[in-house]
């Protein structure tokens, strides 16, 4: 499945940036769509070209439809229509429920959730048309747990899961997959916010023990986006250490030996 032209909203750094360089790598053309992250977005768009891929960087808003459908617009004049869309962009305004201001639950609901529903929308009839389409949206642990101080993220990142279903359910007759990936603590610029010690709390949160990486979520990504996935839909995929099991109930004390 060579040459289809990818987007990837917030692909300036993080997770974004290795789902573009991972799409790159399978011989997508791929849009960095952005909104804040000018030198980011550019910085992929160049790893990109570097690498002998195709690569470029867009600005839009995912949380202003009339953005949205400009950046398509632009797309869609350079490359053709949007075959393979993944929806990363999202924000954090962490406070406890008692103290969160509306514009602070607002601002995150609208990136994180309304923001794939604009993207999703725009590429729909597209995809439809001609009968192919891959959806892949970008969630957490948190959407499925819960996190005290976490009230607005949380229910956004749950609000992907109905979505991701729904679309895929609608989309399916068409040749249109549409999955989520819910990933666990990982090691990016959100997290390097946060200080040493509750770095390491969330690594002793997965089975695993440690922080996962962008390139691990990318390529779990990119395997949906692949040929390989036309029958993986409405996917909820873990990519998160383990953390969505919850911690061991220690019903049986149980090692091994290094022998074994």
């Amino acid at each position: 499945m060579p040459g289809r032209v990818a987007l990837v909203t917030g692909g300036s750094r993080g997770i974004g940036r290795a789902t573009a360089i991972a799409l790159s790598e399978g011989g997508h053309r791929v849009v960095i769509c952005y909104r804040d992250d000018h030198s980011g977005a550019n910085e992929t768009a160049a790893t990109i070209l570097a690498a002998g891929g195709t690569g470029i960087a867009i600005r839009a808003d995912v949380d202003d439809p009339a953005a949205v459908d400009a950046a398509f617009q632009q797309v869609e004049a350079t490359w053709g229509p949007v075959e393979v869309l993944v929806n990363n962009a999202g924000v954090t305004l962490d406070k406890l429920l008692l103290r969160m201001r509306d514009g602070e639950w607002t601002d995150v609901v609208r990136t994180n959730l309304y923001g794939p529903f604009h993207t999703i929308r725009r590429v729909a009839s597209g995809m439809m048309s001609t009968r192919f389409g891959r959806i892949v949206n970008i969630g957490s642990a948190v959407g499925l747990l819960g996190s005290a101080g976490q009230a607005n993220y949380a229910a956004a990142k749950a609000g992907l899961v109905g979505l991701t279903r729904s679309v895929a359910r609608e989309l399916a007759p068409y040749g249109v997959t549409c999955n989520l990936v819910v990933t666990g603590p990982i090691a990016t610029a959100m997290l390097d916010a946060v200080s040493p010690q509750r770095r390491n709390e969330l690594a002793s949160l997965t089975a695993i023990g440690r922080l996962g990486t962008p390139d691990e979520v990318a390529a779990v990504v990119a395997f949906l986006c692949s040929e390989a996935a036309r029958y993986v839909t409405g996917a909820a995929v873990p990519v998160d250490g383990g953390m969505c099991m919850g911690p061991d109930p220690g019903l049986v004390e149980a090692s091994y030996s290094v022998d074994e």
